[in-house]
């Protein structure tokens, strides 16, 4: 008998995705779900939908929530985290503030001072959530989709490397998916490879038979001119090789978009975008509770596009899959710093986790990474030594932050947000440093 935990389980739209896509597999429709959040109300919705898409399929999964969460992870084989610490107010304030010293952002949840912010908030929840697994269910595999994912896999490794964790996300997948759509190829019919970091891995293979698909690619470019106002179709354009996150998203890990009124026009972003998207997930699990009070069924997308299902599908069962996985950099990536986390190629099946190894990227494409993961590795060490200092130097050195405002805003900026989170971050690290200290 399989035993999932699911942490952060009031995630609720997500949660159903997820149960839906490992219950869809006949291998696992007896499998053990335990739920667990420290949100009551979310809890009991995540319940009543997990109970709900079980029955729906047919399948005969066990399930159980508890607020407990060292009562969740007992004998658990695969922990799925989607926790987000601080919730939507906490991505309120790592979005809103920094706009009004004039730094904007779109999401704020994987590199820059919003990403800075969210990773030292969760990182006591993962050190806590390690030393349980640790405890609880130590050969368990920890799959983690909770952003900002380099920076919280990373800290993984660190706290506690005795835990086998892997970070999964779907950008890869639906980059394939979305450029075969604009060509006319079904991502089927396509063989790809991509490897960097979490949210700017690039495209390195994308062939059909053998084909090479970029030119049909960039000729689609050539004929479309709504196409060269998206923030990929520009770094594709420069760099030669397509990046793997939306262009929203791409366009705060650069120092060339959202610094201006026209640049932001240009690429038709909207700053502060994350947060109507939060809203909008508020609003879904609403619905979610009403669905589940008044017996209207909820709505099911189950086509196991996920990664976590098919991963414990395949080292469950034996079936062997080749994912994207987020993985400490030994030996992976020759030119991204070792001991990093990188996004490469990796075979799945009974015995575990084989990244591939890439050697190293195109010179130009790794050199776009490297800032991501110096603010990725200072935020690491602040959180590592206790050191404030090492916040504001973390948010100094992202691009998006350096291009838009000066050092002396940025000790600023970094003190407000300080301020703002309070308590959710580590005591060490709430000391407020003037920007004219020495």
């Amino acid at each position: 008998m399989t035993t999932v935990t699911f942490i952060g389980a009031g995630s609720v739209v997500f949660t159903r995705q997820l149960v839906a896509d490992l219950l869809g597999f006949a291998e696992l429709a007896d499998a053990t779900l335990v739920l667990h959040d420290v949100d009551a109300a979310r809890l009991a919705v995540a319940e009543g939908t997990a109970r709900q898409v079980n029955e729906r399929l047919g399948a005969r999964a066990t399930i159980s929530s508890t607020l407990d969460r060292r009562a969740a992870l007992e004998g658990a084989d695969f922990v799925i985290n989607t926790i987000q610490v601080g919730g939507i107010d906490a991505t309120r304030k790592d979005l809103e503030i920094p706009a009004r010293y004039g730094l904007n952002q779109t999401i704020g949840d994987t590199t820059g001072i919003g990403g800075v912010f969210r990773g030292l908030r969760t990182f006591p929840v993962l050190s806590e959530l390690t030393a349980d697994i640790r405890r609880y269910c130590p050969d368990a595999w920890l799959l983690n989709y909770t952003n900002p994912m380099a920076m919280n896999i990373w800290w993984a490794s660190v706290a506690a490397p005795e835990v086998k964790a892997v970070g999964l996300c779907h950008s890869v997948y639906w980059t394939v998916h979305d450029l075969g759509e604009l060509i006319g190829v079904p991502i089927e019919e396509t063989r790809y490879r991509a490897a960097g970091v979490n949210h700017q891995a690039w495209l390195l293979e994308w062939t059909r038979d053998g084909e090479d698909l970029y030119p049909l690619l960039r000729e689609k470019i050539l004929s479309d001119d709504g196409l060269s106002r998206r923030v990929r179709v520009e770094i594709f354009r420069r760099l030669g090789f397509y990046p793997t996150e939306t262009s929203e998203h791409s366009s705060e890990y650069l120092p060339w978009f959202l610094r201006s009124a026209e640049q932001i026009e240009r690429y038709r972003l909207r700053p502060l975008e994350y947060i109507g998207i939060s809203e909008e997930n508020v609003a879904e699990f609403e619905q979610a509770k009403r669905s589940l009070a008044d017996g209207t069924p909820l709505v099911l997308e189950q086509n196991a596009v996920e990664y976590a299902p098919q991963v414990i599908h395949s080292m469950v069962t034996g079936t062997p899959r080749v994912i994207h996985a987020n993985v400490v950099n030994d030996g992976l990536i020759d030119n991204l710093p070792q001991g990093a986390v990188v996004e490469v190629p990796t075979t799945v099946d009974a015995s575990g986790l084989a990244p591939h190894a890439i050697g190293a990227l195109p010179v130009q494409c790794a050199a776009l990474n490297r800032p991501y993961l110096s603010v990725a590795e200072l935020t690491i060490e602040a959180a590592r030594t206790g050191d404030p200092r090492l916040i504001r130097q973390a948010v100094l050195m992202d691009p998006n932050a350096n291009s838009s405002l000066t050092p002396e805003q940025i000790w600023e900026l970094c003190n407000d947000l300080v301020t703002a989170h309070g308590a959710l971050l580590p005591e060490p690290l709430r000391e407020l440093i003037p920007a004219d200290a020495l």
